[in-house]
């Protein structure tokens, strides 16, 4: 795996662990700068609003500048938007670098995708988008700890600072490391970035990542507040408790990392029934510590050794034109990241409880395993069509048309 890989991999590290800090940050930050704990906690929303816009926008205009360009020009906005939010006392003004923040965060990751696709062989286009992905999982298992320790001893603005300090270390490395060129020598024109998302299987696959997506986070969301005010864990134990679902996810990430390229579709179904029968298991026995313990780290794992497959079979259905297609799979995964929440604070503010929050899972994780069922449906009846029509023109003769 190039070193280019890797680096950019510790790019999303860097900016994943900003996406994830202010969970473990929210009452200080409430407290400095005069706000309610839900007025803080909206910072986490802004976050997913500039990602969900960031990806698509990001990559239309910037889609004719060498990846290297593109990729230092977003860390560079990202460190200062992370400056300005360690130095601000205005609410509204964090609120907006939250925003600005995440959306070249989202313009990076679809860069960075269609980077790293360039840099590796075919046969390891999986590997290398579990390494981008694993950033992040590291993040969660790391920098979301680390950050909140900073906050903890020093205050949520040397977070702050913190990240900025990365982003700008990380800068060094992509500079060293990505070629300065497009590398293939094509100009990309939007027109072609356009029609290769137009391709109908690649919007059943984007609709399979949400799905997914949100049948962990469904769970995941308020897995906090389920391990303690359900299951009855002491609140001390809860972040061993989160790592386990971090250390499930990053084992998770690595293995699909290795089966995407060959293993593709039985990783998908592996993986969507594994989800299926955690958020079951959990469902049934979420007021027993023992095995909610065991199940939360089986939660990672599932949902997670997906992501190299999702990740990549996008690319495998279009001839280039990436960049708009990574877009798309960043808008993907957080429209699950930001429904399944949504649907499981429906359900716990209708009174049916954190049980409810397993079942819904399963129900999403069943839709995930159909939606891939119905794309290998698709696939063959596309490949019998031409199949059939090479056969009657082969009937009425060479050159001709069948009447």
């Amino acid at each position: 795996m190039p070193l280019a890989v890797y680096v950019l991999g510790l790019a999303i590290f860097a900016q994943g662990t900003s996406e994830l800090m202010p969970a473990g940050l929210l009452p200080g930050m409430a407290n400095d700068l005069e706000v309610s704990v839900p007025a803080a906690g909206l910072l986490i929303s802004a976050f997913a609003i500039g990602m969900l816009a960031g990806a698509p926008v990001l990559a239309v205009l910037t889609l004719r500048w060498p990846h290297r360009r593109a990729l230092l020009s977003f860390l560079a906005v990202f460190a200062v938007t992370h400056v300005i939010g360690a130095v601000t006392s205005d609410y509204r003004v964090l609120f907006a670098t939250r925003i600005v923040g995440a959306f070249v965060y989202a313009g990076f990751w679809a860069v960075a995708g269609a980077t790293a696709l360039k840099l590796v062989p075919r046969g390891a286009r999986g590997r290398a988008m579990g390494v981008l992905a694993g950033g992040l999982t590291v993040a969660a298992i790391a920098g979301l700890p680390a950050g909140t320790l900073i906050g903890q001893h020093l205050g949520w603005r040397a977070a702050f600072w913190a990240v900025a300090a990365m982003s700008v270390a990380v800068m060094a490395g992509v500079a060293a490391t990505i070629p300065a060129g497009r590398g293939d020598g094509a100009v990309p024109r939007i027109r072609d970035e356009v029609r290769a998302v137009a391709v109908p299987r690649l919007w059943l696959l984007y609709g399979t990542t949400a799905l997914a997506t949100s049948a962990c986070m469904v769970t995941f969301g308020y897995l906090g507040a389920l391990l303690t005010e359900t299951t009855r864990i002491a609140e001390a134990w809860v972040p061993g408790v989160l790592a386990l679902y971090g250390a499930g996810a990053l084992i998770g990430i690595t293995i699909g990392g290795r089966t995407a390229d060959t293993r593709g579709i039985p990783t998908l179904y592996a993986g969507f029934g594994g989800l299926v029968a955690v958020s079951v298991a959990l469902a049934l026995t979420v007021r027993s510590p023992a095995p909610v313990v065991v199940l939360v780290f089986l939660l990672g794992f599932a949902a997670f050794v997906t992501n190299p497959t999702l990740n990549t079979r996008a690319f495998g259905m279009v001839d280039g034109a990436a960049t708009l297609v990574a877009a798309g799979n960043v808008v993907a995964f957080n429209v699950g990241i930001t429904a399944g929440p949504w649907l499981g604070g429906l359900a716990i503010g209708a009174g049916a409880g954190y049980a409810s929050l397993g079942w819904i899972g399963a129900g999403l994780g069943v839709l995930a395993l159909g939606a891939v069922a119905l794309g290998r449906i698709g696939r063959r009846t596309t490949a019998t069509a031409p199949a059939r029509s090479a056969g009657a023109r082969s009937a009425a003769g060479v050159g001709g048309e069948a009447p």
